[in-house]
This record gives structure tokens, sequence and C-alpha cells, in this order.
């Protein structure tokens, strides 16, 4: 079996730190007031490396995302809208978490693909001729099943738009329907990558009954909103539920993920 080649990341500069901004966030009455006060504020620090984008605002940090020049290669040439622009951490994170699973038994898979591009941007970040896994990707694409979560461009015909973004992608296996039905009989036995953004308590517990104990030891499991607050919180408090019965703690993010790593 071909082995995949690992992304090099040269190293740093010594002492160059990188800053990060959008005008992307969420979830403000005033957006413009609000950026202009950050934007301020950002002014006033006394260390570089500030990110501001995705309801995130840190500073003094390395942003080690803009310093791997693989990532950004596969995360510039893979912006699809404004989102996926704003949300450059959450990214890397999956990238960062799929260089450690690539080197494990078991296909990739991500339930909640929507565009594709989380799925394109972490093949892209090792080179599509070099990942040798099988990715599988769900989704009901050209609908969507939670309401109030419809996205732009998610119309009739959008599934046959995503499987000509992947035309040449030989490993990626894009399967249209609603989750977990859609995982009987069309999903691999052992995983070692799971990327799960169903924006739904219910959806996301069905499939992690499904999938979860296919995870081989060392696997990943990034849950897309776990730290989110408001309308995601009932995703915690019934994610927190479900792995407290199997003695296990999601790790959570400051991008509004969460994390857990398969014994």
């Amino acid at each position: 079996m071909k082995k995949t080649e690992l992304p090099i990341l040269d190293p740093a500069h010594p002492t160059g730190v990188y800053s990060f901004s959008t005008k992307v966030s969420w979830w403000m009455s005033d957006p413009e007031r609000f950026l202009a006060l950050l934007t301020e504020a950002a002014s006033l620090l006394q260390e570089p490396g500030y990110y501001l984008s995705d309801n995130l605002f840190t500073w003094g940090r390395n942003n080690s995302a803009l310093d791997d020049k693989p990532f950004m290669n596969a995360w510039k040439s893979n912006i699809y809208n404004a989102a996926d622009q704003a949300i450059l951490w959450r990214r890397y994170i999956l990238c960062t978490s799929a260089y450690h699973c690539v080197q494990l038994e078991g296909d990739f898979v991500e339930c909640g693909s929507l565009f594709g591009t989380g799925i394109k941007t972490v093949i892209d970040y090792f080179g599509r001729e070099e990942f040798a896994k099988t990715f599988w990707g769900y989704d009901t694409f050209d609908t969507n099943p939670v309401d109030g979560h419809g996205f732009d461009g998610q119309k009739a015909g959008l599934y046959e738009e995503i499987l000509k973004r992947f035309d040449g992608y030989d490993n990626v296996k894009l399967v249209k329907g609603l989750l977990p039905q859609s995982l009987q009989g069309n999903s691999p036995e052992k995983i070692a990558f799971l990327h799960i953004d169903l924006n739904s308590a219910e959806y996301e517990v069905a499939v992690l009954k499904v999938l979860f104990d296919r995870l081989v030891p060392g696997g990943i499991l990034i849950l897309d909103d776990y730290e989110w607050s408001g309308l995601y919180r009932p995703q915690k408090l019934k994610e927190d539920d479900w792995f407290e019965r199997r003695e296990y703690r999601v790790i959570p993010l400051p991008t509004g993920q969460g994390m857990v790593i398969k014994r």
C-alpha cells in the first residue's frame, strides 16, 4: 500500500510573527462598530501575532498556520466563500490532525461536507497525488434537514457541482443522503480521521453511534461546533453525556471545535 508523503514544515523565522484578520465573525448587533473597536484594540497590542476572525480575538500567538507553506497554499486555493477565509484556524486544526491520522490505519471521513472545502483542503495539504487514503464525504448537499441552517448555494444540482470540483480526486467518495442512514453499507470499517459538522445534536449523536467505535486507536475526532454556545449549545450537552458514559472527555478548542483522541 502506498504511503502518504508528509508535507514539509520549513523552520519558522526566529523573530517574524504574522497576524491574521478578516471582517467575518458572527452574532454582533453592530458588526461594523464591533470590528472597528477590535481593530483599534489590535493597534494597542505590544506583541505581534494577533488573530481576529471567526469570533476569535487572540494576541501574542505564533499563528503557526501562517508559517506552514503547504497549508497556506492549500487553504488559499480552496477559499470557496467568505466563511472559508474566516475559519483559517479551524482548517489548520483539520490539517494538523490529518497529519497525525494519515500515519494510522483506516480511512478519512467527514460528515457534513457541504461544498467539500474541508476535504479538499486536507488532501491538498499533502498533495492530491501524494494523499494515499480514501476520504469519504457525507452530506445531503442540495438540501438542509436542520431548520435555520440553509447555506447560500445549497440548492438543486449542488451535488453535481461538487462532484466536478473533485474531478481527478479519485480517492474521494462523496455520498449523497441523510445521515446516519446513508452510512449503511456505504462507509469504512476502520477510520483514522473523523470530522463531524452537522449543526445538530440529534444527527451528530446518531453518527457517533455508528462511527465512533470504528475509529482506530490514536484516531482523531473533530466536532466542528462543540464549543460554540447559543443555538449550538445542545450539541455540547448531548455529546458530553454521550462521551461521559464511555469515559471520554471532549477537549474544547478556542476555535469552537472539540477534539477526542480514540484510545
